[in-house]
């Protein structure tokens, strides 16, 4: 038995989706089908229906998956304790965090953290959206933070987990000011030409947030630019290259200096929720208190 082989099944459970799912795990879709298969043979009987599209579960595999999902978390648990118990330390508290949050929020909330809780020890993994929740859905992280958003769906079982909403902020569709005087940049104008576009990944959270915020209208963006990373777009803001969605957090200090400026009224504006969620039954009680403090 191979714990990766759990991970797996899990993944699989959630997406229904051999490919979807071997990208997520970040290993080859033969590979993955192998050990999805190295599981079933371990097991006896097969869990997976193949011949349907999407694939399902068969009895046995939703009858395995909540005992898949536990093993997990309890191996991934006990591994921390031991190995905290060994050096004679607390154990880490595990976020998963998209890259902008741990930038924009997590670190300084962390910070203050330290002064109201003794010992703390805080392992932060920064990474898209999918493979947070992943690492939450397997145990391998004690919290989840991440942006909410009314029109994209979630991609992990949020009703499992305990959740708090800390605040909403906005992102804004914003440009370098003297850039967007220069050119007349404005998403209400009536102007013809081009305003270039720095774009999120349509893959990504924040991408996926834009679409649905432009939705069936055309402004006149000419995209110049694409990237995942939130800071990357920042500079390129900054340089005058183009305009952006950023998030409120990322540009506050920009937009209150006058660096920055707004190029779209609220219709151009996307609200995001700022979420934490955890297994409370499954805190120490150094995790609580963050918990509280959050």
């Amino acid at each position: 038995m191979d714990i990766n082989w759990l991970r797996d099944f899990t993944c699989l459970a959630r997406t229904l989706n051999f490919t979807r799912a071997s990208e997520e795990r970040n290993i080859t879709q033969s590979a993955f089908s192998r050990r999805i298969k190295s599981l079933e043979n371990w097991l006896g009987i097969p869990l997976i229906k193949r011949s349907t599209y999407p694939v399902q579960l068969t009895e046995a595999g939703q009858q395995f998956l909540p005992v898949a999902q536990e093993t997990i978390a309890s191996l991934t648990d006990i591994r921390q304790v031991l190995r905290a118990q060994e050096q004679g330390v607390t154990a880490f508290q595990r976020f998963a965090v998209l890259h902008t949050i741990s930038v924009n929020y997590l670190t300084r909330r962390i910070a203050e953290f330290e002064d109201l809780i003794p010992n703390l020890r805080v392992r932060v993994y920064s990474d898209n959206l999918r493979t947070c929740c992943q690492l939450l859905s397997d145990g391998t992280c004690d919290f989840l933070l991440y942006y909410r958003h009314q029109d994209v769906q979630p991609v992990f079982e949020e009703k499992q987990f305990a959740r708090k909403d800390i605040g909403v902020e906005l992102m804004y569709p914003v440009a370098e000011t003297g850039a967007a005087r220069a050119g007349g940049w404005d998403l209400d104008g009536d102007g013809r030409q081009p305003i270039p576009y720095l774009s999120y990944d349509p893959s990504s959270f924040l991408g996926t947030v834009v679409d649905q915020t432009i939705g069936t209208r055309t402004p006149p963006l000419a995209i110049r630019y694409m990237d995942a990373l939130t800071e990357a777009i920042k500079r390129r803001v900054l340089s005058g290259s183009g305009m952006a969605w950023l998030p409120e957090s990322v540009i506050a200090e920009e937009l209150a200096a006058g660096r920055v400026t707004i190029i779209g009224g609220p219709d151009w504006q996307a609200p995001l929720t700022l979420s934490l969620f955890c297994s409370r039954d499954r805190l120490d009680e150094t995790g609580q208190k963050v918990w509280n403090a959050l």
